[in-house]
C-alpha cells in the first residue's frame, strides 16, 4: 500500500481541526485533512451548534409572529411542527458546509475520507466507509476528532422515544411531553427550545442550580424564566432506571420518584471522540469520557501530536476550539505559544433569554477577596428594547473599585452572546486601557443595545463613595 506523505495531518474537519488546516496551509504547509464524514464541518455543522442554533431561531420567529398576530395563532400551528422547524436548519447547515468546502479547495488543503487510526507515531490508516484504506504520513497530527453525547449502557438508544441531542434533531413530530435529564448548557437549550413549542417539558437537574458556573444573579434569572415559561425544573435528582413504554417513557428517580413522558432526552455529558484511535498503544491516554490530556501547547505526550478542542475537554466551545487549532498549529509552525488566542473566552448560551458571560463571576471575586462593585442595565429601561419588544434581560458589569478594572461581564436577554463583545473589546486591553469609564466617556448610537454599557457603568460608578 502506498503512502501520502504531508507536513501536518489534521484529524476532524470541526472547528479546530479547521482553525489548525487553515493556519497550517497559509503558512505554506502541505496539509491534509481526515474526516469521516463525506461532508466537511464536524459535529458542530452538521449534529449540534449550527443545526441546533438555526432550529432555535426558527422557532422564536415562530413564537414572535404568533406574539404579534394572535389572530393568525391557528393558522400557524399548522406549521409549528418540529420538522417544519428543522428543514430551515437543513439549509443553514447546506450552506455552512458550501462555504467550508471552498476554504479547502482554496487553500489546497487535501480531504481524506474515512475513520483514522495510528498504526505509528508518524503514520495514520484512514479507511473509508467501503473498506478501502489508505496510508497517511506526517511531521506533525491534529487530533480534532470532538466528541459526541455520552451514552449509558444501560439506555436503550434504539427505543423510538428515547434521544440524545444528536438524535433529537431527527425527530418528526412534535411531542405532546418532554423530560429531559440533564440540567447543562445543552439540557437547558433544549428545554428552552421545546417549550416555545409548546411542549410540555420536565427538567431533570443532578445539581443544586442550573448552570453553577455562572454569576449566581444569571442562573437565578434563567431559572426565574425558564419556570415562567412553564418548564418544571427538579434539582438534585438522580436517574435509577428508565422504563420505555408503548406510549411512552418513566424515568424511575433514586428520590422515589416516578416521572411519565412521551419523549426522553437524554443531555446528561459528552464523550471525547478517541475511540479505536491506536492512541493506546502511543502511549496518549485518555480519561473515562475518552478525553485527551494536553499540555499548553495543546500536546500530548507525544510531542509532534497535537489534540484540540472538545477532545481536550472544557471548554467545548465552537469559538475555543476554532482558536487553539490556530494555536497548535501556530506552535507547530513557528514554535510559539500565542496565549491570547485561548484566553478569556467568552460563553455563549442559547437559552431564552440567551446568556453570555466572560471573565469572574461575583461568587469567584468575594472568594479571592477582591474589592469589587456592581453596575447593571436592566433592559425594558432602554429604549431600543422597548421598541424591539425584547425587554426581558440586563446587562451586568463587574469592576474594581479602586482601579476601575472590568473584572467580569454577564449578559441575559436578547443577542446577548453579540451584546458580550462590546464589553470583551475593553477588557481585553492591558493596563489602563482596561477601564469603566470608557463606557461613560464614549458617545454610542441613541437608541440602541450597546447603550447598555453606559447605563451600567453610569450605575456602578454611582456606588463608589
Amino acid at each position: 500500500m502506498s503512502t501520502r506523505h504531508f507536513d501536518i495531518v489534521v484529524i476532524g474537519s470541526g472547528p479546530g481541526g479547521e482553525g489548525a488546516a487553515m493556519k497550517a496551509a497559509k503558512e505554506g504547509k502541505r496539509v491534509c485533512m481526515v474526516d469521516n464524514r463525506v461532508l466537511v464541518g464536524g459535529a458542530c455543522t452538521h449534529t449540534a451548534t449550527i443545526p441546533s442554533k438555526a432550529l432555535r431561531h426558527a422557532i422564536q420567529r415562530l413564537v414572535d409572529v404568533q406574539n404579534d398576530h394572535p389572530e393568525l395563532r391557528v393558522e400557524l400551528a399548522k406549521v409549528s411542527k418540529f420538522k417544519d422547524m428543522m428543514r430551515k436548519a437543513s439549509s443553514v447547515v447546506a450552506r455552512q458546509v458550501q462555504l467550508r468546502t471552498t476554504f479547502y479547495e482554496r487553500n489546497r488543503v487535501e480531504l481524506s475520507i474515512g475513520h483514522g487510526r495510528f498504526l505509528d507515531a508518524n503514520t495514520l490508516e484512514v479507511t473509508d466507509p467501503r473498506g478501502a484504506s489508505e496510508l497517511l504520513s506526517a511531521k506533525s497530527f491534529v487530533i480534532a476528532t470532538g466528541s459526541r453525547p455520552y451514552r449509558p449502557p444501560e439506555l436503550d438508544f434504539t427505543h423510538p422515544r428515547i434521544f440524545d441531542s444528536d438524535t433529537i434533531l431527527t425527530m418528526n413530530e412534535t411531542p405532546m411531553t418532554m423530560l429531559i435529564y440533564g440540567a447543562g448548557v445543552i439540557g437547558c437549550e433544549y428545554a428552552s427550545m421545546f417549550r416555545m413549542l409548546g411542549v410540555k417539558v420536565d427538567l431533570v437537574n443532578t445539581r443544586d442550580r442550573l448552570l453553577s458556573f455562572l454569576d449566581d444573579e444569571i442562573s437565578d434569572a434563567l431559572s426565574y424564566h425558564l419556570r415562567e415559561q412553564g418548564v418544571l425544573i427538579r434539582h438534585q435528582e438522580q436517574m435509577e432506571r428508565v422504563e420505555p413504554t408503548d406510549d411512552g417513557v418513566v424515568l424511575h428517580l433514586k428520590s422515589g420518584k416516578r416521572l411519565k413522558t412521551e419523549i426522553f432526552l437524554w443531555a446528561n455529558g459528552r464523550t471525547g471522540n478517541t475511540h479505536d484511535m491506536g492512541l493506546d498503544k502511543l502511549g496518549i491516554q485518555t480519561d473515562s469520557r475518552g478525553n485527551v490530556q494536553v499540555n499548553d501547547a495543546y500536546q500530548t505526550v507525544v510531542p509532534h501530536i497535537y489534540a484540540v478542542g472538545d477532545v481536550v475537554g472544557i471548554p467545548s466551545l465552537a469559538s475555543a476550539s476554532y482558536d487553539q487549532g490556530r494555536f497548535a498549529a501556530t506552535h507547530i509552525v513557528e514554535g510559539r505559544l500565542e496565549h491570547k488566542l485561548v484566553k478569556d473566552i467568552p460563553s455563549g448560551i442559547y437559552t431564552s433569554p440567551e446568556i453570555s458571560s466572560l471573565g469572574r463571576t461575583e461568587q469567584e471575586l468575594t472568594h479571592q477577596n477582591v474589592p469589587y462593585e456592581v453596575g447593571h442595565a436592566f433592559f425594558k429601561s432602554l429604549a431600543r428594547a422597548q421598541i424591539t419588544g425584547r425587554t426581558v434581560g440586563m446587562l451586568k458589569l463587574l469592576f474594581h473599585r479602586d482601579t476601575r478594572e472590568i473584572l467580569g461581564i454577564h449578559c441575559l436577554g436578547d443577542n446577548a452572546s453579540e451584546i458580550i463583545h462590546i464589553g470583551q473589546a475593553i477588557m481585553s486591553q492591558e493596563g489602563p486601557g482596561n477601564t469603566i469609564d470608557y463606557f461613560v466617556n464614549t458617545t454610542f448610537n441613541y437608541p440602541t443595545m450597546a447603550e447598555a454599557y453606559r447605563v451600567a457603568a453610569l450605575n456602578g460608578l454611582n456606588r463608589l463613595f
